[in-house]
């Protein structure tokens, strides 16, 4: 795989297959509107065949953004990538930096903020990758919680890890620059940057960045929500048991978590999904999530349905 993609049109992908959930855009990309988050592909580490399958059915379902980290099964899954996706097969891959593994430690991940510590989690992701540029990476923030919080030497300045992710960029080490687990102010003051995405938790349920998706919306940033079904961390209900959910999954002879997705992709343009699995009948699902048709019935009960937590960034 290498930065430059192969051309694709805006209705299908590099293998013609229509988009999964239409057409969107990711900085300078035009991709699938319903991608593919890598981080559970360690489930499969016991069976590498099946892992490199699943990743190959992404392109038969007209998936072309893949969402992974170094720090994913300790560079397994982006060996994985490296392994099952080639440079013809047109997949935008886009990766983070700002966490390391920590095997020995009381959590997996430590926070690894530091300039020097972004910049060698970008020559780390080249390494297990295969490419010689990552398209895009992600700089995951440690400033709040809940998850992994930065103390001492890793509270580190915003706009210095942004110089160096510029840095890494002008030497051709990575396409485009974004953020994930970001405050609206951190937001504000990384966009002279020029900025591709914004990955943070996001949900029907937990719509309390709604300003910062507007913002995004404005400045034509991806919205790539983490926790798009909610999660077990305290603060973040779970969007398949709301009723309004059910209620229409029912309608539509669909699953609650189809419409908590579906829904995710009506309510703004700028929003890219990248629900992860390491079950190919369960990325089927999500993939079908992308062509449901919402009633306006159940899209006026699920625009109703209230946000149940404060802004939540961390994951």
């Amino acid at each position: 795989m290498s930065g430059d993609l192969p051309v694709s049109t805006s209705a299908t992908t590099v293998a013609g297959v229509p988009r999964a959930g239409g057409a969107g855009r990711l900085g300078a990309h035009t991709v699938s509107r319903v991608g593919f988050g890598a981080m559970q592909l360690p489930r499969l580490h016991g069976d590498r065949g099946a892992a490199v399958a699943l990743l190959r059915r992404l392109l038969e379902l007209g998936v072309d953004h893949v969402d992974t980290a170094q720090f994913y099964g300790a560079g397994l899954v982006n060996e994985l990538i490296g392994e099952a996706l080639r440079p013809e097969d047109g997949v935008l891959i886009v990766s983070k930096v700002g966490a390391e593994p920590d095997p020995a430690g009381p959590h997996p991940l430590r926070a690894a903020q530091r300039p020097e510590q972004l910049r060698a989690g970008v020559e780390a992701n080249l390494r297990t990758l295969g490419v010689e540029q990552v398209p895009v990476v992600n700089l995951r923030r440690m400033d709040t919680g809940p998850g992994l919080r930065a103390q001492g030497d890793q509270l580190v300045a915003l706009d210095d890890q942004l110089a160096e992710l510029t840095a890494l960029r002008d030497e051709g080490k990575i396409g485009a620059v974004g953020l994930s687990n970001v405050t609206l102010e951190a937001l504000r003051q990384a966009l002279p940057v020029g900025l591709a995405c914004v990955q943070n938790a996001y949900s029907l349920v937990a719509r309390a960045d709604e300003e910062m998706l507007a913002l995004c919306a404005a400045e034509d940033i991806a919205w790539v929500p983490y926790f798009p079904l909610g999660s077990a961390f305290p603060g973040l209900p779970k969007v398949t048991d709301e009723p309004a959910v059910r209620a229409a999954a029912e309608e539509l002879g669909a699953t609650p978590a189809q419409v908590g997705l579906a829904w995710l992709l009506r309510h703004d343009p700028h929003v890219l999904l990248i629900p992860g699995t390491a079950n190919a009948a369960h990325l089927e699902a999500n993939v079908a999530a992308g062509a449901l048709a919402l009633s306006e019935a159940a899209l006026t009960a699920l625009d109703a349905v209230p946000t149940r937590s404060g802004p939540v960034t961390g994951a």
